[in-house]
């Protein structure tokens, strides 16, 4: 990138280039990361990503869903661009909504090994059920560990109307 030290941008090849490859199956590996300017402060990072597709592992009927990722950042943090071209990669993957949401936690855990992180999906009804499943985690042995089993347990104590989709 131009005017920025290897430093400040990491390995981030993705950004800026005008020869994007779409990856047409689950494809992990196109995430980047760049430093955290900022690791020793603790702040919440947040990915809404309203046009998530994968699809259903038995009949391969597309399913929508509104993803929220948030997440407290330690040395490294996920590169957007990378992060779209990710969630593009479950278009033509087929996996249970409560699969799609723990592979994508457990692979941005793997890639930056964040203090803690959430992975949320409302997908929209199919057969009359929206199903929205939510995972976290918190990094074992700190005050994350402990956030992350209270905002589990108090989990979308307050449901919304279902007609707000």
């Amino acid at each position: 990138m131009a005017g920025r030290s290897k430093e400040e941008t990491g390995d981030i090849t993705l950004l800026g280039n005008q020869n994007t490859k779409y990856a047409s199956d689950y494809a992990p590996e196109v995430l980047e990361t760049f430093p955290n300017k900022h690791p020793d402060r603790d702040y919440f990072v947040k990915f809404n990503c309203p046009e998530f597709t994968s699809l259903c592992p038995i009949t391969g009927q597309p399913d929508f869903a509104t993803l929220y990722i948030s997440y407290v950042p330690r040395e490294i943090m996920v590169e957007s661009k990378s992060l779209k071209l990710y969630l593009f990669s479950f278009r033509n993957h087929g996996d249970f909504h409560e699969d799609c949401v723990n592979i994508i936690m457990n692979d941005l855990i793997r890639l930056m090994e964040p203090a803690y992180i959430e992975v949320w999906g409302k997908f929209l009804p199919r057969g009359g059920i929206s199903i929205d499943p939510y995972c976290n985690y918190g990094r074992p042995g700190t005050k994350w560990e402990q956030v992350a089993w209270d905002r589990l347990t108090h989990h979308d104590m307050f449901p919304e109307k279902v007609d707000n989709r």
